[in-house]
């Protein structure tokens, strides 16, 4: 007997449209390794009819009030929290999450994060006027860039659209986003909540792969392309955005350091970074990954770790009981079990490191100890439900080790040491630093990195500016 799949469509100047050309992609349910949907592959037709939607509503919606937009967004706000349940069983589809956890995890951050922004929508604002030559006053006005052309991971499909999104409408832009190819089906939900609030073309959905991205981001109109994805996805828009001097915000990979000192409390500071480390399998720049423990309290760390791990469980989508469910899709399994595979002799794996199950893509959570700094499983993301241990001797070869990476989006320290907690937070290269806490994020402030985890800020007064360009206005008092 065969199932028929559910057929998604891109949303395109307020309507439900396949691809021009008809061609489609199978979508997999993650926790079954069985496709459930098919979703549109977009081509250059879809691009441009997207774009000229964009365009032709940008400036109608541009020139609303930022009171106007705050009202839509907090609309917006108030209709995901109408369907919730709905989003919740999208995105669990998509990504195989549990219920629970989306529930409780991210629909009240999603909410909180769009009314922020519809709070921002007010503050829209250049510096005071001013004389600074005689005779003349200067004014700044701060405006919305325009078609902004977007690009979602797969990692958090719901959540890092409303990253996008809800700065780009309160700045009075307007939208075309993109989905992952794996998980498309909550965003194109969102576009059927949105689509009945905003005014037509303000806010677009674009189906397909990454050829579809790369048409989006080397198309004419956007003034600005924004992704969140792998250091060389971002490296290739950054290069294609270049051609025409596009602005460009991207929010890349993460290699998380987490520094244990001596004087840690041990049991809260293994459970709070167990689940740091595993929370969403793993699937996350900012995920407490790569620990790097005192000598001094290496061995009693790892084996409480590997109790730790060895006792979350991962599973069903609606087993209350799990933390995580399945990686994303089939080739991420692979990567991950890869980095396994591929240890050094000197490295020993203390707990998992082996798929759980014979359905779907389900991994175990995993502890590796005895790494060096230039083994590649500290060197490169792994993006699954593994934490790596080192030793460290002090706090200037723990710096050394916590920076010496190529990615620098966030880090942890753990000490009840002030002086030191202040010492280490300056030194560490990296956009987050949490003291004795790893992962929380509020939507007042920043979240980006610096070196190859990309450039620009999510969230914050610095992430709605990014969507704003600054013009400067003078004027003779005499004419």
């Amino acid at each position: 007997m065969t199932t028929e799949l559910r057929r998604l469509r891109n949303y395109i100047n307020g309507e439900f449209r396949d691809a021009a050309d008809g061609r489609t992609i199978e979508v997999v349910n993650p926790a079954t390794g069985e496709a459930y949907a098919t979703s549109p592959l977009s081509g250059q037709a879809d691009v441009d009819a997207a774009m000229d939607a964009a365009a032709a509503a940008f400036p109608a919606w541009r020139d609303t009030t930022p009171a106007e937009r705050q009202k839509v967004l907090l609309k917006i706000a108030d209709a995901f929290e109408e369907r919730a349940e709905d989003l919740i069983a999208a995105e669990s589809e998509n990504t195989g999450k549990p219920l629970g956890l989306t529930r409780s995890e991210e629909i009240p951050p999603m909410v909180d994060q769009i009314r922020f922004f519809a709070g921002a929508a007010r503050m829209l604002e250049g510096r005071s006027a001013g004389e600074y030559m005689e005779g003349m006053t200067s004014i700044v006005r701060r405006e919305p860039v325009g078609v902004c052309a977007q690009v979602a991971p797969w990692n958090y499909p719901m959540m890092m659209a409303v990253w996008k999104f809800a700065p780009a409408l309160a700045a009075g832009n307007a939208v075309v986003i993109k989905p992952s190819d794996t998980t498309p089906a909550s965003t194109v939900l969102i576009a059927e909540i949105i689509g009945a609030i905003v005014p037509k073309g303000v806010f677009n959905v674009l189906c397909g792969d990454r050829d579809t991205g790369r048409a989006m981001v080397e198309h004419p109109i956007p003034a600005m392309a924004s992704i969140t994805g792998s250091v060389r996805a971002g490296m290739q828009v950054a290069e294609s955005a270049a051609k025409d001097v596009k602005r460009v915000h991207l929010e890349l990979g993460g290699k998380a350091p987490v520094v244990v000192f001596e004087d840690t409390d041990i049991p809260k500071a293994v459970e709070d970074i167990a689940v740091a480390g595993y929370f969403n399998a793993g699937q996350d720049c900012t995920a407490a990954t790569r620990v790097l423990v005192h000598e001094s309290i290496h061995d009693e760390f790892v084996a409480a770790l590997a109790k730790a791990a060895t006792d979350t469980k991962t599973g069903a989508a609606d087993d209350e009981d799990v933390l995580y469910g399945p990686l994303n899709n089939a080739n991420q399994l692979k990567q991950v079990s890869g980095f396994i595979e591929r240890l050094p002799a000197h490295a020993k794996v203390e707990a998992g490191g082996h798929q759980v199950g014979e359905k779907g893509y389900f991994y175990a959570a995993t502890v590796v100890s005895g790494l060096k700094q230039d083994d590649e499983i500290i060197q490169k993301e792994v993006f699954g439900p593994v934490i790596t241990v080192q030793s460290f001797r002090d706090e200037a070869q723990a710096l050394e080790w916590a920076n010496g990476v190529e990615y620098a989006l966030a880090s942890s320290v753990w000490t009840k040491d002030h002086a030191r907690a202040m010492r280490m937070s300056k030194n560490l290269d990296f956009g987050c630093v949490w003291i004795n806490t790893h992962i929380p994020l509020v939507a007042e402030m920043p979240h980006g990195g610096f070196k190859k985890s990309g450039y620009g800020k999510d969230l914050s007064s610095y992430g709605f500016d990014d969507y704003t360009r600054i013009k400067h206005v003078m004027t003779s008092l005499d004419a």
